[in-house]
């Protein structure tokens, strides 16, 4: 009986072969023990218990209806009007869940459910600012993990790192930071990258990010390599929920230098001094097959008799 050749070959990266199987090296991993939140958070989140919403006053009340408003299934609004309520408290509360469960006659668990599968939506109040570094692997092997771990020790306490998604002085006050360590942030072509409130600092190294976190702490505002002026995390909450502070004519005036750098804009700019183009597309494009077409390929093909 013949038998199976043996190559030797591996996936991903690891030592396991063709028609093997892992073996676990310990314990699986404790999924709840490692959350950036406690187990009593993550219950409370989907909790029946009525949370007292009188922190959404009468503004975001009417902001809310404005959001509803916009589409033709009230739940369809809900991802505008998570990020209405972190502009409120800096997080989304179990009080933020019950509001947006309330005005989208939703249940709390549909709205949990959004809210724990998306990372912008934060779990535990933020600081004023919320500094995400990327450590992706591209920005990682530029030094995006050393940035990361240079800011974690700058702003920890008693020779203690700050951790994931931790914060740096009393959440909400003038200077607090909350750290992060972010996937891609779609700007490979500047790397290492990092963002404070979603706007971008490009080519950072750690020295320069501490220099950074440092001007934050003393409630300036350094300006971003590119797009709008820095504000705090909550006022940008709000306009993520699609407030502006001022009519967008005005605010789009206020945006220091391009929102795509020349880098990103290098590959289009050389197909255009070349007079490259992308092929048009035929007047008469040929028609989709038919399954009838496609049965009779395959029996011409020898695939079916």
């Amino acid at each position: 009986m013949n038998q199976p050749l043996s190559t030797g070959a591996t996936y991903g990266g690891s030592s396991v072969g063709a028609g093997e199987t892992h073996v676990a090296g310990g314990p699986d991993l404790d999924v709840a023990a490692a959350s950036a939140v406690s187990q009593g958070e993550t219950d409370r989140l989907v909790t029946g218990t009525p949370a007292d919403v009188s922190v959404f006053g009468p503004d975001i009340v009417a902001k809310s209806a404005d959001l509803i408003a916009r589409y033709p299934e009230s739940r369809s609004a809900l991802l505008p009007m998570l990020h209405l309520v972190q502009s409120v408290e800096g997080y989304v509360s179990q009080a933020g869940v019950q509001f947006c469960a309330d005005r989208l006659t939703l249940s709390n668990a549909e709205v949990s459910a959004v809210v724990t599968f998306y990372t912008m939506y934060k779990r535990k109040p933020c600081g004023e600012h919320l500094v995400s570094v990327c450590t992706n692997t591209l920005c990682a092997v530029l030094g995006g993990d050393a940035i990361y771990r240079t800011l974690q020790e700058h702003l920890g306490e008693d020779g203690e790192p700050l951790g994931q998604e931790e914060t740096s002085g009393r959440p909400g006050e003038p200077g607090s930071i909350t750290l992060e360590h972010a996937e891609c942030l779609a700007a490979c072509d500047l790397g290492p990258v990092l963002q404070v409130n979603y706007e971008y600092y490009d080519n950072q190294t750690p020295e320069s990010a501490v220099e950074l976190v440092e001007a934050l702490g003393r409630g300036e505002k350094p300006a971003p390599t590119r797009g709008a002026p820095l504000t705090d995390l909550r006022s940008v909450e709000l306009e993520l929920a699609g407030f502006l502070p001022e009519d967008e004519a005005t605010y789009r005036s206020h945006v220091d230098g391009p929102s795509a750098a020349v880098e990103t804009l290098r590959g289009a700019q050389l197909a255009a001094d070349r007079g490259w183009t992308a092929p048009t597309m035929p007047e008469n494009p040929p028609a989709l097959p038919t399954d009838e077409s496609l049965a009779g390929s395959r029996i011409s093909g020898g695939e079916k008799k």
